[in-house]
């Protein structure tokens, strides 16, 4: 649930970043390099939190399905996009007007990091169900999109900056649908290993007392003595 909750705080916070990108694209001035910095430590110390939090309370030992899947136990995966955003937000936040023409290239650079984080998430969550085609369009789009203003910056910036803002706003929207199908397929896949579990425990009880019946049965019977 701590997992969940940090995606929706990351995701929560990449819209904030492309809404403001979309509202002011002319205007990347000094508080909104600030705003944004802060947004990305926030959401960087978030991820950071929970995954400590999430390792030191991990199971000790690895509970895997019939087809060697792990349910639960498994290590969580280290927040290399948190630590990225929690760095580049203190930047922004502490030294905005060094920033301030770099923008372009810092947020397609996070872009990438949060487009190959989304596959990272896709190839795990296969682990507990069916993930369609459609998943992967949209972090295909925010992953090309950072590498072409990375690689081909565009004048003026604010065109940059639009496009960012609703790739970022993108980001944002596909990260919570993400989180709550991939926390709702580990749920089920949970639930699923649980219910045939009690059913062994029952057929077991069932058979032990079959077999303590019929050992009763098999038992030899004292006959009747008749006295003279």
């Amino acid at each position: 649930m701590k997992i969940l909750q940090s995606s929706i705080f990351r995701a929560i916070c990449a819209i904030t970043i492309g809404i403001l990108l979309i509202k002011y694209p002319d205007n990347t001035v000094t508080w909104i390099t600030v705003a944004i910095g802060v947004l990305f430590f926030l959401s960087g110390i978030i991820s950071l939190i929970t995954y400590v939090h999430a390792r030191n309370n991990v199971a000790e030992y690895k509970i895997t399905d019939a087809d060697g899947r792990v349910i639960a136990g498994e290590q969580p995966t280290f927040p290399l996009v948190g630590t990225g955003s929690m760095i580049l937000g203190a930047l922004l936040a502490l030294t905005p007007n060094v920033f301030v023409t770099a923008l372009m290239y810092i947020i397609g650079a996070i872009l990438i990091l949060g487009a190959v984080n989304q596959y990272t998430n896709l190839i795990h969550a296969k682990k507990y169900g069916k993930i369609g085609f459609g998943y992967w369009i949209f972090p295909s789009i925010i992953l090309l999109t950072g590498l072409y203003v990375i690689i081909r910056p565009m004048a003026p910036v604010s065109m940059a900056m639009l496009i960012l803002g609703w790739c970022s706003l993108l980001y944002g929207v596909t990260e919570v649908i993400n989180s709550l199908k991939f926390h709702a397929d580990k749920r089920k896949a949970s639930q699923a290993q649980a219910i045939p579990t009690a059913e062994e425990v029952v057929e077991e009880i069932t058979e032990a007392s079959d077999s303590e019946d019929s050992a009763g049965s098999d038992a030899p019977r004292e006959l009747p003595t008749i006295e003279d």
